[in-house]
C-alpha cells in the first residue's frame, strides 16, 4: 500500500509522550467543558439507566411475548433513540474476538499503522485516520480511528483492510454478516412499531426500484481509538452529534465513554455484557416522521485507560433512495416534519450547515443540546457534520 504524506501526530503519539497539558487545538470551547470530565466518574453518577431489550423474544411463538418485544423496541426508539440489545444472537467468542483483533490493530506502532492511513483532502475517506478540525468550534477531537465499508462485501476494498492480525479480515466479514442479519429484524420490529408491515422500512431503505436479489444496504465500520487524555475535563473523544445513518450499532471494550442526550442531561452509557448498543439515526428519523428519535451523544475520555469502540453505520444508497416521511405516518394531524432528501443531499445539507455554523462561531449565543444535534460521520463518510440540526 502506497505511503501517505506526513500528517499531523496522531493523538497516540501525544499520549504516549507524556505531555500533562492537551495541546491548545484540543482544548474545547467554555460553554462546551462546562459538563465535560472523565468518563469513570461520570459513569460513577446516578442516571436513568438505557433502555435494555432482548430481541429474542420477537421470534416467540407466544404473540404476547413477541408484541411486548415490539412495543419495547418502539418505547426505546421514540423515547430515547438509543438501546441496549440483548438476545441478538450474535456468538460472544465472534465479539471477543472481534474486539481482539480490533485491539490487535491499534496496538501495532503507529508507523506500521499509516501504511493503511487516509487522505481526506484527496477523498480516500476509508482508512486510518485522526479527527480533524471539521467541527463548528475549529478544535480537534482526542481520537484515532480505523475506517472502512463492511457490506456488501463484495464492493468493499480489502486492501484497505488491515493484514495483522491475520485473522482481522475473516473475523470482520464474519461479523458483517452477522450484524446484516440483526439490521433487518431490527427493522421489521420498528416497521410494525409504527403499525406497518414489517417488511416496510427496510423495503423503503433499500428502493423499491432495486430488485429484490440486490442488498443494496451499506454498513460501514469505524473503529474509534481513544487514548488516554490528562485533561479529560478540557478535551473530548467526539463532540455531540447525531448519526445520518438509519441504525448504527455499537460495540466497545468495557471502558465508559458514550453519553447520551435525554431528559435535558448527559446519560453515560453503562457496560452491559452480552449486548449490542443500537442508535436510531437520521434517516430513520425522517422516514418515521419524527415518532423515532435521532439520539444526540457525544465520546467522553478519561486518564486512565484507552478506550475502543466498533461502531457500524447501517445506510441507505446514497442516491437511489428518496428520504421522506412515510405516507402511512403523514396526516393533516401529523404532516410531514422533512422535506424529500436522497440521502446524499441529507448529507450535503448538514455538510453546509457545518460552514454557515463556522462562519458564525463567533456569535455570542449558544444553541441548547438538541439543536446542537449533527451527523455521524466520521470524518470519513457519514459523521464530519457537527453540531447540526436535522432539518426539516
Amino acid at each position: 500500500m502506497q505511503q501517505q504524506p506526513a500528517v499531523a501526530p496522531r493523538v497516540e503519539a501525544l499520549s504516549l509522550s507524556g505531555l500533562s497539558t492537551i495541546p491548545p487545538e484540543y482544548v474545547r470551547p467554555e460553554e462546551e467543558r462546562r459538563d465535560l470530565g472523565d468518563a469513570f466518574e461520570q459513569a460513577r453518577s446516578s442516571a436513568p439507566l438505557i433502555p435494555i431489550v432482548d430481541i429474542s423474544a420477537f421470534d416467540s411463538e407466544e404473540a404476547d411475548s413477541a408484541a411486548a418485544c415490539v412495543e419495547a423496541v418502539r418505547a426505546a426508539a421514540a423515547e430515547w433513540g438509543v438501546m441496549h440489545i440483548a438476545g441478538h444472537g450474535i456468538p460472544a467468542e465472534l465479539l471477543d474476538r472481534l474486539r481482539g483483533a480490533g485491539t490487535a490493530f491499534f496496538a501495532l506502532p503507529i508507523d506500521a499503522k499509516e501504511a493503511y492511513a487516509n487522505d481526506p483532502a484527496a477523498g480516500r475517506l476509508q482508512g486510518y485516520g485522526s479527527r480533524l478540525a471539521t467541527n463548528a468550534s475549529g478544535q480537534r477531537e482526542w481520537e484515532d480511528y480505523l475506517f472502512h465499508l463492511l457490506h456488501p462485501d463484495s464492493l468493499a476494498d480489502h486492501a484497505l483492510w488491515p493484514a495483522h492480525p491475520p485473522d482481522y479480515v475473516a473475523l470482520t466479514r464474519d461479523f458483517g454478516e452477522r450484524i446484516r442479519r440483526v439490521a433487518s429484524k431490527l427493522l421489521a420490529i420498528l416497521s410494525l412499531g409504527l403499525g406497518l408491515p414489517q417488511e416496510t422500512l427496510e423495503r423503503q431503505l433499500q428502493g423499491t426500484q432495486q430488485q429484490q436479489a440486490d442488498d443494496c444496504l451499506l454498513l460501514q465500520l469505524k473503529i474509534n481509538y481513544y487514548p488516554r487524555c490528562p485533561q479529560p475535563d478540557l478535551a473530548i473523544g467526539v463532540e455531540a452529534h447525531t448519526d445520518v445513518s438509519a441504525l448504527s450499532f455499537i460495540l466497545h471494550n468495557g471502558v465508559p465513554g458514550l453519553q447520551v442526550h435525554h431528559g435535558g442531561r448527559w446519560v453515560t452509557a453503562r457496560s452491559e455484557p452480552g449486548t449490542i448498543i443500537v442508535h436510531v439515526g437520521d434517516a430513520l428519523e425522517i422516514l418515521s416522521n419524527g415518532q423515532y428519535t435521532s439520539v444526540l451523544h457525544r465520546g467522553l475520555v478519561n486518564r486512565q485507560a484507552v478506550r475502543v469502540s466498533w461502531v457500524v453505520f447501517c445506510e441507505p444508497p446514497p442516491e437511489a433512495v428518496l428520504l421522506r416521511p412515510l405516507p402511512e405516518l403523514v396526516t393533516d394531524e401529523e404532516p410531514a416534519r422533512f422535506t424529500p432528501r436522497t440521502f446524499k443531499q441529507h448529507v450535503e445539507c448538514k455538510v453546509f450547515k457545518k460552514q454557515q455554523q463556522q462562519q458564525h462561531a463567533a456569535a455570542p449565543t449558544t444553541p441548547s443540546p438538541r439543536r446542537q444535534t449533527l451527523g455521524a460521520l466520521c470524518l470519513c463518510h457519514s459523521s464530519a457534520f457537527r453540531h447540526l440540526r436535522l432539518s426539516p
